[in-house]
């Protein structure tokens, strides 16, 4: 069984930064992929970014530049690095992870969730 369990959302204000967390426990293959992706109140959920075991990454158009995703594999765990936040970054971030290749950033190719962690920026 595979869990996934972020960490490190909270409130900001709008400029500032924050460190999101995501470690997975459980069974893994030697090649699995983790991404960050994020709802907010009224909305789908989309694809942030996301990175494969080789440290290949994509980002979603909207936070190229001032987002970066890592990993370190020796911890299973992933971390999201975002930095001038502003208010329609708000939602809440999910982790997710899916054996093998790194996929699309689209929800449906992940199979695995953790619960979430709120990120509020205010203007």
């Amino acid at each position: 069984q595979v869990q996934v369990v972020e960490s490190g959302g909270g409130s900001v204000q709008a400029g500032g930064s924050l460190r999101l967390s995501c470690v997975i426990f459980g069974y893994l293959p030697s090649s699995y992929s983790m991404g960050w992706f994020r709802q907010a109140p009224g909305k789908e959920r989309e694809g942030v970014a996301n990175i494969d075991s080789a440290g290949s990454t994509s980002y979603a158009d909207s936070v190229k530049g001032r987002f970066t995703i890592s990993r370190d594999n020796a911890k299973n765990t992933l971390y999201l690095q975002m930095n001038s936040l502003s208010f329609e970054d708000s939602a809440m971030y999910y982790c997710a992870a899916r054996f093998g290749v790194r996929g699309r950033l689209l929800p449906d190719d992940y199979r695995y969730w953790g619960q979430g962690t709120q990120v509020t920026v205010s203007s």
